[in-house]
């Protein structure tokens, strides 16, 4: 009897479950159900947005619930499967899918694979490829290389595309150095087809990793993978456009609060978030415009929305929205990642990201919380209060970030590949990689080279920052390319006068003549030690090779011929200590466009504005001689050994690359530049009739391969009786200069 009783209970309890499933399903508990739902959407709890009890569903519209577009999503089971057949190295991190060994010989050397005959190969790759081969590392000799590029174009695995490259799987495997992808790197702007749009790439790319675009969090391998923004195949290789921002304005309001222009989607994979944008756009300081009138057979799936729609879109224009909108918001299109996103950032207008689940561009270094705001798609109706609620030193603060981002890694495919490839170096050598201020403040990690120091306090960017001064002492570098064959010749009296400074820790003398080194006694005695180096290959580019005999921060770089006072070097070190991360000197010169030409110019006139110091008479930190030596190309340093000219104008283009400023000018003594252009010596350069001609030359050169021309004038000069002190104690500090 009791145990019929017992089998009644648990039929009754089994028929109970069964009737609830039916009726409405037993839903999860609330701490796991919102835990799963963060991490399917891709919020993460240190987003910048506020949390909300009873967050919003997916805002699907009532007029698109039941058309086609909504009937095409795949099974959770169908997607699994998918990506499992995609990502067969899902676990794959650097630690377990990557030789490090290929690395330690040779150092960071990415070797490209060469182009095949009869292969098709985009513009947009092609760049990409160009910009490696022309990168510092880059190496012809795949036994020197530690990652790996295919010449194969799988930036586009749209199979509709005219882009796409057939039989890709057979092509890479049957690659002698694949080794299942090992050490290789796969860039990826498009994978997948309509209407799916997966993220498969037509092959299996095995352990290797992926530069791609609107990658899913879902499927991004952290510390593996490298997400790269969206960008159009009219994104420039080098050099890119300046950010919009002119004026920092207070307050920083524009006329536009939020603004979006942008394809609606009716069939296929689309965005629920851009079907219902119209519920938010007011038609005031909130425009939110979309269209469906795209595509070829957009007629025959409009909706009851199509026609007021795209009246509403034609009304305004895209880019003056873009120009004067404090937020751009950048939701999903078919994709993650939108054009949108790098449009809003060089516009200086804050991007508003609504794309659940999109691993944002570069996550590994930048910290998008300080250049955007990151919102979930579910919150879409509260998005005008939240922005409006933002202070306007925040919104200032982040449109300031747009552009030092945009400038520093997004301006160009370059500065796009560049940035890849210095992310994956920094995890290959881990002891020097560099920190997250490097990354995320000016200059920015293209320019800060760990491998030069391990502490910020090296590098004269950082200086402000960490509340610290360079060491008040400078070395003296001074280029001899003359034999010593008088005690009257210049270079004795410059090395004494530079030695009489009170701001002098040493002197190197660069001897890069072709007679033997002078005997010692040669050398006048001074208070500060005279060191004497026979230069490197006797080159131009020895003057800026990183000594290790340099200790102090500062270099007073010195042409043999050059005549200065030591008044005039204390004057212009004391300068150099309130503006330590640019070049400070004597002679200046400028560049200009001549429009007849169609090229720069270089002049040594002296007008009322300069955008060179030359580095024959100029104080500048030591790090920019690691940079030259390191960052610069080999084709331009051969350029400039081969001339034997031109290497203080390609040392003005880094500076000014690096800072965005222009070098200071300091007052000099009216004879410098008749004693400057008046030397007779066999190995001046000014002798050389071809030396101007080479001159313009090396500016179009350099200018080529910068991308951009990033000189910058300036008229300020700093003159002793006007600098910091009163006019009355100076004019006896600097009294030489004056009467000179």
């Amino acid at each position: 009897m009791q145990a019929k009783k017992r089998y009644l209970i648990l039929l009754s309890a089994g028929a109970c479950l069964v009737l609830l499933f039916y009726l409405g399903g037993v839903q999860l508990p609330a701490a796991s159900r919102s835990r799963h739902d963060r991490s399917r959407n891709g919020y993460r709890s240190d987003q910048p947005w506020p949390h909300f009890s009873d967050p919003l569903h997916l805002f699907l519209p009532w007029d698109q619930t039941d058309t086609e577009e909504y009937n095409l999503h795949i099974s959770p089971r169908q997607k699994r499967d998918i990506n499992t057949s995609v990502y067969k190295g899902k676990r794959c991190r650097m630690d377990s899918c990557f030789d490090f060994s290929l690395c330690h010989k040779n150092g960071f050397k990415v070797y490209v694979y060469p182009q095949q005959k009869g292969e098709k190969i985009s513009e947009s790759y092609q760049n990409i490829l160009s910009t490696i081969e022309g990168s510092r590392f880059y190496t012809s000799d795949p036994g020197q290389a530690c990652l790996f590029v295919l010449s194969l174009d799988t930036l586009d695995r749209d199979q509709l595309s005219p882009q796409y490259v057939h039989n890709l799987k057979t092509k890479v495997q049957n690659l002698p150095l694949w080794n299942d992808g090992r050490n290789h790197l796969i860039f990826n702007l498009y994978s997948g087809t309509w209407p799916d749009y997966t993220e498969d790439l037509g092959f299996d790319i095995g352990q290797a990793m992926l530069a791609k675009a609107s990658i899913s969090t879902e499927n991004f391998r952290p510390n593996f993978d490298v997400s790269i923004p969206l960008f159009s195949k009219e994104h420039p290789r080098t050099g890119g456009e300046r950010g919009y921002l002119k004026y920092n304005s207070i307050p920083p309001f524009r006329k536009y609060m939020l603004v979006f222009k942008g394809k609606r989607y009716l069939t296929g994979i689309g965005s629920d978030t851009r079907n219902a944008l119209h519920h938010v756009h007011n038609a005031e300081d909130v425009v939110l415009l979309t269209t469906c009138k795209h595509g070829k057979d957009w007629q025959k799936h409009k909706d009851a929305r199509c026609d007021k729609d795209n009246a509403e879109y034609d009304k305004y224009d895209y880019k003056e929205m873009l120009h004067n909108s404090t937020f751009c918001l950048v939701p999903r299109g078919r994709r993650l990642g939108s054009f949108r996103f790098l449009e809003a950032l060089q516009a200086a207008c804050v991007p508003v990201m609504l794309s659940n689940g999109w691993e944002l561009p570069f996550s590994e270094i930048i910290d998008w919380n300080t250049a955007a705001v990151i919102g979930d798609e579910r919150l879409l109706l509260q998005i005008p209060t939240t922005v409006r609620s933002i202070h306007q030193d925040k919104i200032l603060s982040l449109r300031q970030q747009t552009q030092f981002l945009w400038e520093a890694y997004f301006s160009s495919v370059e500065k796009i590949v560049l940035t890849t490839l210095e992310i994956i170096q920094d995890r290959v050598l881990e002891h020097g990689s560099r920190s997250s201020l490097m990354w995320n403040s000016h200059p920015g990690g293209l320019f800060a080279l760990p491998q030069y120091s391990g502490y910020l306090g090296d590098f004269p960017f950082y200086y402000a920052t960490l509340g610290i001064k360079p060491y008040p002492k400078f070395t003296a570098v001074i280029h001899a390319v003359s034999p010593l064959v008088s005690q009257s010749q210049p270079i004795l009296k410059l090395l004494v006068a530079v030695a009489k400074s009170q701001y002098c820790a040493q002197i190197i003398v660069l001897w890069n003549c072709d007679k033997p080194l002078p005997a010692k006694h040669r050398w006048p005695a001074t208070s500060v030690p005279v060191i004497v180096i026979e230069g490197e290959n006797k080159v131009m580019s020895s003057r800026f090779l990183p000594y290790e005999t340099i200790v102090t921060d500062a270099v007073l770089s010195l042409d043999e011929d050059t005549v200065l006072s030591t008044t005039e070097v204390d004057f212009a070190f004391t300068v150099w200590q309130s503006f330590p991360e640019r070049i400070v000197g004597y002679p200046a010169r400028s560049h200009f466009w001549d429009s007849n030409k169609e090229r720069w110019g270089y002049t040594s006139k002296w007008t009322n504005d300069y955008s060179m110091v030359l580095t024959g008479a100029a104080i500048y930190h030591r790090y920019y001689h690691h940079l030259y030596t390191n960052y610069l190309p080999t084709s331009l340093k051969s350029m400039v050994d081969q001339l034997a000219n031109c290497e203080d104008i390609l040392m003005n283009f880094l500076v000014s690359a690096v800072t965005k400023l222009p070098p200071i000018k300091v007052t000099q003594k009216k004879q410098y530049k008749e004693t400057m252009m008046g030397q007779s010596s066999r190995a001046s350069r000014w002798a050389d009739p071809d030396h101007f001609a080479q001159r313009q030359t090396c500016m179009n050169k350099f200018a080529s391969w910068f991308g951009a021309m990033p000189l910058v004038h300036s008229q300020m000069r700093l003159d002793p009786v006007l600098f910091k002190d009163q006019v009355s104690i100076l004019r006896k500090k600097y009294r030489d200069i004056e009467r000179l």
